[in-house]
């Protein structure tokens, strides 16, 4: 699969869910990129901002979209990785802010 051809897939699934893909292409694109070369490199589509352990159980939580995508847009109006966002984020709305890292420490200790 290419890039673009996620990135499709990716937008309308997250329209689809009320929610957005960033606006800036380029950046998202990367996100496209890492997460095809997480997929190839596991078998599955880790969180590219995140290190995966190569375990899919252990990484179940990360796979995108994380369990953390939801908690994250409500509270900040983006996820972690900033892919997936709210409308009012994409217009500027919503003040763009780091996102805390709500993964439990024990699970990024690989």
């Amino acid at each position: 699969m290419m890039p673009e051809e996620l990135y499709d897939i990716l937008a309308k699934y997250a329209e689809s869910q009320g929610i957005r893909l960033n606006n800036n292409r380029e950046f998202v694109m990367d996100i496209m990129r890492g997460l095809l070369t997480n997929e190839e490199r596991y078998g599955y589509r880790s969180c590219p901002c995140r290190l995966a352990s190569g375990v899919e159980p252990k990484d179940k939580d990360i796979v995108c979209p994380c369990v953390y995508r939801d908690p994250d847009i409500e509270e900040y109006g983006s996820c972690y990785c900033e892919l997936y966002v709210s409308q009012e984020w994409n217009e500027g709305k919503t003040p763009h802010q780091v996102v805390p890292e709500r993964r439990p420490p024990e699970k990024s200790n690989l």
